[in-house]
């Protein structure tokens, strides 16, 4: 028995409410033959007559009336949940979701997306804010279509080459800082100051694993995958931290935290976009090529290290 088709229900509903084969059939723009042939279709699937047709107007049987409401009904949800879906649909392909790490989703993203969204039209974009072991997991798993993080060039991320690529839209600069209280009680014992560590899930705890090099990486009392964590830690006098200038060139400028160390220690590095090398919906097609544009009149000069007193972090070109 072939199954049940969207049209003998609607063809079923007409009839039922007009009574007459002739002018049902021609409301349903077909063929009294064909419409009387999808009707008896419907009843030998059901099983049982459903109308009436002894007498001159079409009469629904007790089964037929047992049957209307289930076929109204039916119908009403399939167009709904049908509408529903177009509606969803089509806020699905017009939405850019991000994933991003703890310190770019507040310290960086809302001035980089304003920035493009002065030249563009971007639309609606829901951010994803999470560890970069996390937010790599997002994009891998098709749940974004964009990831920004830190990046290092001796310091890979989980990310597969042959299927994502990426794209440098700012530069931003790690530096070792403490209270001023806590770096000038430190001064001639480093070691005794207490160490405020990122853990591995962390980009920037890779970051700062990765480049160590020489560097004595010394035993931490806190670990935290979350910069803002150790940033408030850090200000409140509890350690010394590897920090973004993203996050802490307030606090420099205003002297709540200092820089610990030679400014050759600072670890540069970029704020890049990735994305799967896969074909994207046309909204997200278009943002990238809208942040490509964009970040190919950066000024390259930002790449440089900077001192540990000088704040640089910032877009890949002049907000304008």
């Amino acid at each position: 028995m072939p199954p049940v088709e969207l049209s003998w229900l609607e063809d079923f509903v007409a009839l039922a409410e007009i009574e007459n084969f002739s002018r049902a059939a021609e409301v349903r723009n077909i063929t009294q033959p064909a419409f009387s042939r999808r009707i008896r279709a419907l009843e030998e699937w059901i099983g049982t007559p459903l109308f009436d047709r002894a007498t001159h107007r079409v009469k629904l049987t007790e089964a037929g009336r047992q049957f209307t409401p289930v076929a109204t009904e039916t119908l009403r949800r399939l167009y709904q949940g049908r509408e529903a879906a177009r509606e969803t649909g089509s806020n699905e392909a017009s939405l850019l979701l991000f994933a991003a790490t703890h310190a770019l989703s507040f310290a960086f993203f809302p001035q980089w997306l304003s920035a493009l969204s002065e030249k563009a039209d971007i639309g609606h974009v829901q951010l994803i804010s999470d560890s970069m072991q996390d937010c790599e997991q997002v994009l891998a798993n098709g749940k974004a279509h964009f990831l920004l993080c830190h990046f290092h060039r001796v310091v890979p991320n989980q990310l597969n080459e042959g299927l994502f690529t990426s794209l440098i839209v700012g530069y931003d600069t790690l530096v070792l800082v403490a209270h001023p209280e806590l770096a000038a009680g430190a001064e001639g014992n480093p070691s005794a100051r207490p160490y405020l560590a990122y853990s591995l899930a962390s980009g920037l705890g890779r970051i700062v694993a990765g480049t160590a090099g020489g560097r004595a990486q010394p035993r931490p009392v806190f670990t935290s995958h979350l910069a803002a964590v150790l940033h408030t830690m850090a200000r409140k006098g509890r350690g010394a931290a590897w920090l973004p200038l993203c996050l802490i060139g307030d606090d420099l400028r205003a002297g709540r935290l200092v820089a610990i160390g030679p400014a050759s220690d600072n670890i540069a590095t970029e704020i890049k976009l990735f994305r799967p090398r896969a074909r994207l919906s046309a909204q997200a097609e278009a943002f990238w090529n809208l942040a490509s544009t964009w970040a190919a009149t950066r000024d390259d000069s930002g790449a440089a290290d900077p001192g540990p007193n000088t704040v640089t972090a910032g877009l890949a070109h002049p907000m304008r």
